[in-house]
């Protein structure tokens, strides 16, 4: 497995959110700790995103969760040489009434291809962005996308633990950038 860089969304990913499972099982995976989960800055969390990257070892696959996908978007250019591939689950979409308010400064996010490897993993009935919002994103991001079923928005409220169908799909998206 490839060094991993745990990217949570807006509070921080709980006890009970899959990427918290991930970090205690396996001492590769680092998360990156910008200033405040709760009022998320986009400033600030990519200054984080950069530091976490410059600091890691080798070149890490960026795991990101919800409102980090977008912020794996808006940080792109500046670390794209830096990172090996991402895999971003449950993109939210900025324009959805559920979309919080207090992470606003993460909307209208870049729509041009990303430059590393991408996979992109879509929950069918995810409230905070729809199949179809995904499906655009990975196209416009040339991303592959992996449509999991109805699970919610893939964190802990969706009960899935450490969610091993997610962690298969990651090993399998890493083995493919080694290929």
């Amino acid at each position: 497995m490839v060094a991993g860089l745990l990217l949570p969304g807006i509070g921080g990913s709980g006890a009970a959110h899959w990427q918290s499972h991930w970090e205690a099982e396996n001492r590769s995976f680092q998360r990156f700790r910008p200033a405040d989960w709760d009022q998320p800055d986009l400033i600030d969390w990519l200054r984080a995103l950069e530091v976490a990257v410059t600091e890691a070892e080798e070149k890490p696959v960026l795991i990101a969760h919800s409102l980090a996908c977008l912020l794996v978007a808006h940080a792109a250019e500046r670390v794209g040489p830096r990172v090996r591939g991402a895999f971003l689950v449950a993109v939210p979409d900025p324009d959805e009434p559920a979309f919080p308010d207090e992470a606003a400064g993460f909307g209208d996010p870049p729509t041009r291809p990303l430059p590393f490897p991408t996979l992109i993993v879509g929950s069918t009935d995810d409230p905070y962005g729809s199949l179809d919002y995904v499906r655009r994103r990975a196209r416009e991001w040339n991303a592959g996308l992996v449509d999991v079923g109805a699970r919610g928005h893939i964190n802990g409220d969706s009960g899935l633990g450490a969610w091993k169908e997610g962690r298969m799909l990651l090993e399998a998206f890493c083995a493919g950038l080694r290929g």
